[in-house]
């Protein structure tokens, strides 16, 4: 089971981007899929999850900016972020719990630069 992540780069403050994550290989039952990051010298947190039933739930810090979605494809997941700060900038990681162990992967991470 593999986590393709895409969709990082540099904007302005003010700006949009939006996070694709796609899951590939044998991956059944997905539980939760989500998004974290992890800016310069600090910890990795967490940013968005979206429930198999499609309950979400977003850090404070970004509720009302961003909006996790899953996309037609079942095994792919959004992360559609406006307003960026500064503070937003990171790097961003997708991560998918699945099956009756949960199981946890991750992706590679991509990077968003939020800077004028």
């Amino acid at each position: 089971v593999q986590l393709q992540a895409s969709g990082g780069g540099l904007v302005q403050p003010g700006g949009s981007l939006r996070l694709s994550c796609a899951a590939s290989g044998s991956i059944f039952s997905i539980n939760v899929m989500g998004w974290y990051r992890q800016a310069p010298g600090k910890q990795r947190e967490s940013v968005a999850r979206i429930i198999s039933g499609g309950d979400t739930n977003y850090s404070d810090s970004v509720k009302g900016r961003f909006t996790i979605y899953r996309g037609n494809a079942e095994n792919t997941v959004y992360l559609q972020m406006n307003s960026l700060k500064p503070e937003d900038t990171a790097v961003y990681y997708c991560n998918v719990l699945y099956g009756r162990t949960w199981s946890s992967v991750w992706g590679q991470g991509t990077l968003v630069t939020v800077s004028s």
